[in-house]
């Protein structure tokens, strides 16, 4: 008997953490798609998910779970593997709306790095970053010309905040902001962690003539404390899907030009 108590207990840890894999993959799990996945009851699914949310692995939503919580971000390591194929479209969706010859400030955060490894085959771009990881993308690339702002280096993640990057960055009036985001409410509420990072993107939205958000899905309905803006103030929206019809909304009456890369069957 307790032998089979103890195998019943290495498959559960063992969906647990294959659970958790694919949280981390997807940046969010949806109950009904986990039960079908792993060929258990939503009842099931839904006891594991309450069992990893009592354990700070996962935050619970209605239907389903994300991987963090409301109040701390992830390290930049775990967030590098978060939805990292729908950060990958992204990207490529992104850089695709820069045209050669433009300037663009690149603000912090591992989507913005996924549009920057799309810049290779752009031509005489000015690339403005506090970011030191697309610095180093970019650092080879002989056909633009690459600002690095300078500042405070938070080494966590290599971004540059603070007041010396504000007052740098206020220096440019570029075409377009690349912006990444840590959380969007379904009101069009972009929200971050830091007050210092939001800071910095508030000033890089303020000095350019357009703005384009990249967040992959799993940003939505997430929690932050501190906003950055609303979705007034975005010109371009690109994201693998927008599943809440409220937050489809707040987009189409504000103007944005929403890009959803997920393939649909």
């Amino acid at each position: 008997m307790e032998r089979g108590t103890a195998a019943e207990g290495d498959v559960v840890a063992a969906r647990r953490e294959h659970i958790l894999e694919i949280a981390r993959s997807a940046g969010s799990v949806a109950v009904e798609d986990l039960a079908e996945r792993l060929g258990v009851t939503p009842q099931t699914i839904r006891k594991d998910l309450n069992v990893l949310a009592g354990q700070s692995l996962l935050s619970r939503i209605h239907g389903g779970a994300l991987v963090t919580s409301g109040v701390d971000n992830l390290a930049y390591d775990a967030r590098r593997t978060v939805a990292s194929n729908a950060k990958a479209r992204i990207g490529a969706a992104a850089a695709a709306l820069i045209p050669n010859g433009a300037s663009l400030f690149v603000n912090i955060g591992t989507t913005t790095e996924a549009v920057a490894a799309n810049f290779v085959h752009h031509r005489n771009l000015m690339v403005v970053s506090n970011n030191l990881n697309v610095v180093d993308t970019l650092s080879d690339h002989q056909a633009m010309e690459l600002v690095c702002v300078g500042g405070k280096v938070r080494t966590g993640d290599r971004a540059v905040v603070g007041a010396l990057a504000m007052r740098f960055i206020e220096n440019f009036r570029v075409d377009y902001a690349l912006i990444g985001i840590s959380a969007i409410d379904i009101d069009g509420s972009l929200l971050d962690f830091a007050i210092d990072e939001v800071e910095v993107s508030q000033t890089i939205i303020r000095n350019a003539r357009k703005v384009i958000l990249v967040a992959d899905s799993s940003k939505v309905g997430r929690s932050a404390p501190v906003r950055v803006c609303g979705m007034d103030v975005i010109d371009f929206f690109v994201t693998d899907r927008i599943d809440d019809p409220k937050l489809r909304s707040t987009c189409e009456r504000h103007g944005v030009s929403l890009i959803e890369t997920s393939i649909t069957c």
